[in-house]
């Protein structure tokens, strides 16, 4: 095993990406998965389909548009740089943006289940009380799925500190800016340096076999009416 600054360098990189990425997916998925679950509208089955595009395209299909988006050759990189002087294509912020479309599903569609299986009389009795939809929310429907939001926060973190097509599309391998872990493990073996390949790969399966006991124990305990 290979733990040089290089190395704790990615692995830090790799979390942050994973942490920033559910940071932010976390209030879009609650406030997506709301909607998904109780609208009527015409329009919620096409956000639906977006939602799940991602689980579908190539990573690297979504990868490449994103960079074509971004990249400051076209018209919204080109605005966003020239305007405000943020450039997104080849940067941590892009590959974070990237990351939470990429990562969309993973924390909206539980969250939307959970909404989806509540009682509807529990809504009912919250405004019978004089609350409105947001203390109703807030106060009365989250704290009744909060198993399925832990659920929601461990799989998009752990989908993201494995990701690699979206990554490498719209990031590149740039150390401290864009190299995460699993942009190393390939790196590394096209170099031939198996050894600190490994070492990647490794700390990436333990996290993920970590991660994915944590998933399937809180699923378990969901089943059963523990949690």
């Amino acid at each position: 095993m290979i733990f040089d600054i290089d190395f704790l360098q990615t692995i830090f990189l790799s979390i942050k990406l994973a942490t920033y990425t559910t940071l932010l997916l976390l209030p879009i998925g609650i406030a997506l998965g709301y909607f998904l679950a109780y609208s009527k509208h015409k329009t919620k089955i096409i956000i639906e389909t977006l939602i799940w595009m991602p689980l579908i395209l190539p990573p690297t299909v979504l990868g490449f548009y994103l960079l074509i988006c971004f990249s400051p050759n076209y018209f919204l990189g080109a605005f966003l740089q020239k305007h405000f002087q943020i450039k997104l294509a080849f940067s941590f912020w892009g590959i974070v943006l990237g990351s939470v479309i990429f990562s969309l599903p993973f924390m909206v569609n539980p969250i939307k289940n959970a909404f989806s299986t509540l009682p509807e009389n529990l809504k009912e009795a919250s405004y019978t009380l004089g609350k409105n939809k947001i203390s109703t929310l807030f106060f009365v429907l989250l704290p009744n799925i909060s198993p399925s939001i832990l659920l929601a926060i461990i799989t998009t973190f752990a989908h993201t500190i494995g990701e690699f097509g979206v990554v490498i599309m719209l990031g590149g391998d740039i150390p401290n800016v864009s190299r995460v872990a699993s942009i190393a493990i390939y790196t590394q073996t096209e170099m031939l340096n198996y050894q600190i390949a490994h070492s990647y790969a490794f700390i990436l399966s333990i996290t993920s076999f970590s991660l994915l006991f944590i998933v399937i124990y809180i699923n378990h305990k969901i089943q059963k009416g523990i949690l």
